[in-house]
């Protein structure tokens, strides 16, 4: 039971014994929910606000608090005051780190995980990349959120299901077909892959300037390929292949994979069900020859939703529909999060909401994850004007950079490559993942490898710093802790965010962002490196030094997982 839950049976007991038979009382869950951080730490540990209790108790806040501070007997576990509306709690210190490091050190790296998640299923759709198109630096966020969300509920105890929604449907790729066909040859393309794949498109379009009649050519290829035709589907799926050849070595990096690949195309043949439904229940009305449905503009503040084009072809959102309800039957989720950039907010919020006019219930479930965009060094990224970082890029030049500042700072580092490797992705992740994912991000190298400040360079040194003392303490004899030695503000500042990590987990899973948890871990260490400076750990007593190296590796537990959570590695030696 973590330091809240007991905080709420306390308050919960006094309650019982200030006013017995009471009815609307708030429950221990509830109470959990009200208690608060003070903003001032001579203020307490905790503080609950007896503002909530007025209307039931029919009493003023600060009698309340009062009262209950008078009814409350847990010397062992903290000391209540009142002040004003509220009742401040203080902890006794070293109960505190006694409970709080056997907690956590009987949970190891699993100290936060939790089974509320049984039984349910999260549906995840991330990275969406495009075939015959490189993995660009602007698939970072929905692949690294995407990936860190799965992470947090499996965490959590929920069975996920990450899905990379292909983006494999179109007339492109007929134009690619005949631009294969007309100019590339095999050889080349096995060997060069995608990037060869891009000359030929572009090659496609500079020529069909000269010669509009190659765009119905393009066309041609795709109706060659809608119908099934066997030559256009060897190519269009030789294409497909190649591009997850392509992005392999990229998902490897980062060490994310997938559960299904099934893109646009799986579901072109679905969207029959999906029009015939509509008509069926008489949500399609005609708008200028294309059929759409009906949002009710004033009320929702949408424009009707496209189903079909006047040619009578399909959309994303007819094909996003179908693959929900495709979803929702082969996964039976509890919900289905689609972790795509802002700009297609009202993308989701109209066949969402078409979803929720056909009947279906579970439409409340479906939940868009937006995220904001990435620049580089203050410039936009744009394929037109050249401004274009191709992922496999930035990560391999970030190992780089990483492999010199070890050379620098560490030049006996055993395992320089892999260290190399896993701080320079983990620069990329983190910077990616520090912010809250609605802001855009600006991509700068200086601050991403930097081994000060808030950077993953930073947190993954101070992982490192812990498993060196852990390393020295090992070699001393073992003792009983004297956690009275942990009673000391900067140890105390420890045990606090240590003991809030569950929390903390729990929020970022609902809200759907890691950031909550980069931020948490990022304090931690911050912390840690504030107590280690005031506190040596290797100390002749052993009693102080037991206690400090257990509070130590409980630092070092909370920080692996905490980087593990938001997709990071956590090297052992820098």
């Amino acid at each position: 039971m973590d330091t809240k839950q007991s905080l709420a049976q306390v308050i919960a007991a006094a309650m019982e014994r200030c006013s017995p038979g009471v009815e609307g009382l708030p429950g221990c869950d509830e109470i959990c929910n009200y208690l608060e951080i003070p903003p001032q730490k001579e203020m307490g540990d905790y503080a609950f606000p007896c503002f909530k209790l007025s209307r039931v108790l029919r009493m003023g806040p600060p009698q309340i608090a009062a009262k209950l501070a008078a009814a409350i007997d847990a010397g062992d576990l903290c000391e209540a005051k009142q002040m004003g509306g509220y009742l401040n709690f203080y902890l006794n210190r070293d109960n505190f780190a006694r409970k709080t490091l056997e907690t956590v050190l009987a949970a190891g790296e699993t100290y936060g995980a939790g089974q509320e998640g049984a039984g349910k299923t999260i549906c995840l759709d991330y990275s969406s990349i495009n075939i015959a198109k490189r993995f660009h630096i602007g698939h970072l966020s929905t692949t690294m959120l995407g990936h860190s969300i799965a992470r947090i509920y499996r965490f959590l105890g929920y069975r996920t299901v990450s899905i990379n929604h292909l983006g494999d449907w179109g007339t492109q790729f007929g134009k690619l077909i005949y631009a294969y066909k007309t100019w590339g040859n095999r050889d080349a393309v096995e060997q060069n892959g995608v990037p060869e794949l891009t000359r030929l498109y572009v090659k496609f379009h500079e020529e069909a300037e000269k010669d509009p009649s190659l765009e119905d050519e393009g066309r041609r290829w795709f109706k060659a390929i809608e119908d099934g035709d066997a030559e256009a589907l060897e190519l269009f799926n030789w294409f497909k292949e190649l591009t997850l050849r392509d992005a392999k070595p990229v998902y490897d990096l980062l060490g994310v994979s997938f559960d299904s690949y099934n893109g646009e195309s799986f579901y072109a043949d679905k969207t029959d069900r999906v029009i015939n439904e509509l008509r069926e229940k008489k949500l399609l009305t005609i708008s200028d020859g294309a059929s759409v449905v009906d949002l009710n503009e004033e009320e929702t503040g949408m424009p009707p939703c496209l189903i079909l084009k006047k040619d009578g072809t399909t959309i994303y959102a007819t094909r996003d529909i179908a693959a929900a309800l495709y979803r929702k039957e082969t996964y039976n989720f509890d919900k289905c999060l689609y972790v795509v950039a802002y700009q297609q907010d009202l993308h989701f919020r109209q066949w969402f909401k078409v979803i929720e006019k056909m009947g279906y219930d579970w439409a409340k479930d479906l939940v868009h994850v937006a995220f904001g965009m990435i620049s580089y060094e203050g410039q936009s990224l744009s394929t037109r004007k050249g401004h274009v970082l191709f992922l496999e890029d930035v990560l391999n030049m970030a190992i780089e950079k990483a492999r010199a500042i070890i050379e620098e700072k560490s030049p006996h580092l055993e395992n320089k490559d892999e260290v190399a490797r896993q701080v320079g992705v983990g620069a990329v992740v983190y910077a990616d993942l520090q912010n809250g994912r609605i802001k855009d991000i600006d991509f700068c190298w200086d601050r991403v490898l930097s081994f000060e400040g808030e950077t993953g360079p930073y947190v993954q040194y101070t992982h490192a710093r812990c498993c060196s003392a852990l390393r020295k303490a090992a070699e001393l004899e073992a003792a009983q802790p004297d956690y009275s030695a942990l009673s000391d503000d900067y140890a105390q500042e420890l045990l606090r965010q240590i003991s809030r990590f569950p929390e903390t987990v729990r929020e970022a899973a609902n809200r759907y962002e890691p950031s909550i948890i980069t931020r948490a871990v990022t304090e931690l260490c911050k912390a840690y490196n504030k107590f280690y400076y005031e506190n040596r750990i290797i100390v002749d007593e052993a009693p102080v030094r037991e206690a400090r190296v257990r509070l130590t590796r409980a630092v070092k537990n909370t920080i692996k997982t905490g980087l593990y959570l938001i997709g990071m590695e956590a090297p052992e030696r820098m």
